[in-house]
């Protein structure tokens, strides 16, 4: 039973990794493509080690996975936050031509 919601929860975690690459692939501005990376790729992660946890099932494995996702929170949204002012000020907006 619990590998096969460890299977349910990694398959869940690729399943939001895929569609976050969609969203860089396909919006349109470089912040909107940085919220796509950072947060969907924050949930993914934390999900795909919380299945890895419940396949493992091991204290030594679940620690190490723990240490990993409180890292990736503290990393991640920093990253984030410190390309936001870069990509905001090299955006180039459209301009209209008549």
């Amino acid at each position: 039973m619990t590998a096969t919601v460890g299977w349910l929860v990694c398959g869940l975690a690729l399943l939001i990794l895929l569609i976050a690459a969609l969203g860089v692939y396909r919006l349109p501005d470089a912040l909107s493509r940085q919220h796509a990376a950072t947060k969907a790729a924050t949930l993914s992660l934390t999900l795909f080690a919380l299945g890895t946890a419940l396949l493992a099932w091991d204290w030594a494995w679940t620690w190490r996975l723990l240490v990993l996702v409180t890292i990736l929170f503290a990393t991640l949204p920093l990253a984030s936050h410190a390309l936001g002012p870069v990509s905001y000020t090299h955006l180039t907006l459209p301009t209209l031509s008549s």
